[in-house]
């Protein structure tokens, strides 16, 4: 349970901006956020809007993650589930390639 929170709530946190807006592409026309990602984000963004608004008011970017993750407990359900369904990202690829 805690590792799913953990995981769920690092996932949130790479989110970061992304509760004002969606990221831009990564320069050098990378691949961006896929399909799944972005939609987890939105179900995130919207199942968890109401637990930010009462519980981190006032609170954006990094002071945002660092008070839902202190507020965990007090989460709803619905963002809790929101946040465990959030695709996990493999480490990222070696130098070079």
């Amino acid at each position: 349970m805690k590792l799913s929170l953990i995981s769920g709530l690092a996932a949130l946190a790479l989110a970061g901006s992304a509760f004002a807006q969606e990221p831009a592409p990564p320069p050098g026309g990378g691949q961006g956020p896929s399909p799944e990602m972005m939609a987890a984000r939105q179900a995130m963004r919207a199942a968890c809007a109401s637990d930010m608004q009462t519980l981190c008011a006032g609170k954006m970017g990094r002071e945002m993650m660092m008070c839902m993750r202190e507020s965990h407990d007090k989460l709803s359900d619905g963002c809790k589930e929101a946040i465990a369904k959030m695709p996990r990202r493999g480490p990222p690829p070696p130098a070079g390639q």
